[in-house]
């Protein structure tokens, strides 16, 4: 399957968790990748990857760029534009848990700086890229949202207040767009085992961290973590033509937890 044959994907968090799986999976499909993240050698691995892994991909760009700032997430859409000449799927992905707190203990510096990468970035990402596609007249954007933004978790005050908005801005933005014909739809992964979610665990049980995992996925419906492949694949269906309908859409994809009482 091809579904991304003579297809344009830009990925933002590319050389890891979510992004690197969404990047082999587009590429394994036949797609163009511009691949964006600050880790200059998580990016080049990635690139090597899907050059060994997927023959069929397209063709690859990777571009070192700090999403929370404006002026550098307009130089990496003008950049893919540049090199591809269109950008039909958007992957705004790139994201922090930040530091865990009660709110009361929350750094101020430390909630700015989740806010600024999360849901600023996830902001300008959307407001270039749409300029794009409304010219276009197609394209689909999927945002990384999370279960943290359609409920509380607690201890992670910036997380959540940015997790939501992306949610906010998603929904908003796919009431004004569609009628370019671009679908603008959102993720919500839940506990999905990515080196994020490994220093996460870090955070709270130290070199425990594998036994608190255990505990932390004991009550899921599915009693597991979930893989950032199956995420890969979420990602690639709602960016490929089959979910042109999708739109304004926060899809959970955590085994059911976030349904649960």
């Amino acid at each position: 399957m091809n579904r991304f044959e003579d297809k344009v994907v830009l990925i933002t968090g590319g050389a890891s968790g979510l992004g690197h799986a969404a990047a082999l999976q587009v590429a394994k499909e036949g797609g163009k990748l511009s691949l964006v993240d600050l880790n200059e050698d998580g990016l080049q691995e990635v690139k090597q990857q899907i050059e060994s892994e997927a023959p069929n991909f397209g063709e690859i760009i990777t571009i070192a760029a700090d999403v929370s700032d404006e002026e550098a997430t307009k130089n990496y859409v003008n950049k893919t534009v540049e090199k591809f000449g269109r950008i039909d799927g958007f992957f705004n992905n790139a994201g922090i848990e930040g530091k865990q707190n009660l709110t009361e203990d929350y750094g101020s510096d430390e909630f700015r700086k989740v806010v600024d990468i999360n849901l600023n970035g996830v902001f300008y990402g959307m407001k270039y890229v749409l300029e794009v596609m409304k010219k276009q007249e197609s394209g689909s954007i999927v945002n990384t949202a999370s279960v943290g933004g359609i409920r509380g978790v607690g201890n992670q005050s910036g997380y959540a207040a940015s997790k939501h908005g992306v949610v906010g801005l998603t929904r908003n933005s796919g009431v004004e767009y569609g009628q370019f014909n671009v679908s603008i739809k959102a993720i919500a992964p839940g506990a999905i085992l990515t080196p994020m979610v490994e220093g996460s665990l870090k955070q709270m049980a130290g070199d425990n961290w594998e036994e608190a995992g255990k505990e932390f996925v004991s009550v899921n419906p599915m009693k597991r973590f979930g893989k950032p492949e199956e995420v890969g694949h979420l990602v690639a269906f709602l960016l490929s033509d089959q979910a042109t309908f999708i739109n304004g859409a926060v899809i959970p994809i955590d085994g059911g937890q976030s349904y649960k009482y």
